[in-house]
């Protein structure tokens, strides 16, 4: 998995994924579970000034079996920044690509989101339009192989929807009892 990082990210967008989906390790289906955090320099700063150290440096993100974009007002810039584009592109043969809020931005800039439904933060579901066939309103819309979530508390459900399809339903519960979290996700939209 590579978890992809930048300069203005809402850090709450990453680690509630990362949080969840770490926890795969600790089921069969997680066995040999490998991640990086990744980034275009060695240290990137979030929207509220938390330096974080990147353990790779812009990647050849092909190798991978997922990528985890997600959000923060920094995506507003970076999907413009042919650079970084360029960077995200090279997740194309990637099998699973995955953002939270307005990461979605980023994978639709790159071009992942064409002929698809897609989420994103409820403020910024006008900036999404361009970059997909349908902006659904939604907690977390499952298209093919990407599957995108809401604003930022949504990176949490879209952590345990992950890891239920990856280890199964069980395996969800039993994390969901390791974090306390007594919510049922709401607005799962499945398009294939």
């Amino acid at each position: 998995m590579a978890f992809i990082l930048f300069d203005g990210v809402t850090f709450l967008d990453f680690a509630g994924f990362y949080d969840v989906i770490y926890r795969l390790g600790q089921f069969d289906a997680g066995q040999g579970l490998e991640w990086d955090i990744c980034g275009m320099r060695e240290e990137i700063s979030d929207e509220l000034g938390l330096t974080v150290k990147v353990g790779r440096v812009q990647p050849d993100l092909s190798g991978y079996d997922l990528i985890f974009v997600p959000g923060g007002l920094g995506t507003r810039k970076l999907r413009d920044d042919a650079d970084y584009i360029q960077w995200l592109k090279s997740a194309a043969e990637v099998p699973y690509k995955i953002s939270v809020c307005t990461g979605s931005l980023l994978l639709g800039a790159a071009g992942f989101l064409a002929g698809r439904s897609a989420t994103t933060h409820p403020s910024a579901y006008e900036l999404l339009a361009p970059y997909c066939t349908n902006v659904v309103k939604a907690r977390i819309v499952h298209d093919g192989n990407i599957i995108t979530g809401g604003g930022v508390s949504a990176s949490i459900d879209l952590g345990l929807y992950v890891l239920s399809l990856l280890a199964g339903e069980e395996a969800m519960l039993t994390v969901k009892q390791q974090i306390d979290y007594p919510y049922v996700t709401q607005g799962i939209v499945q398009r294939q």
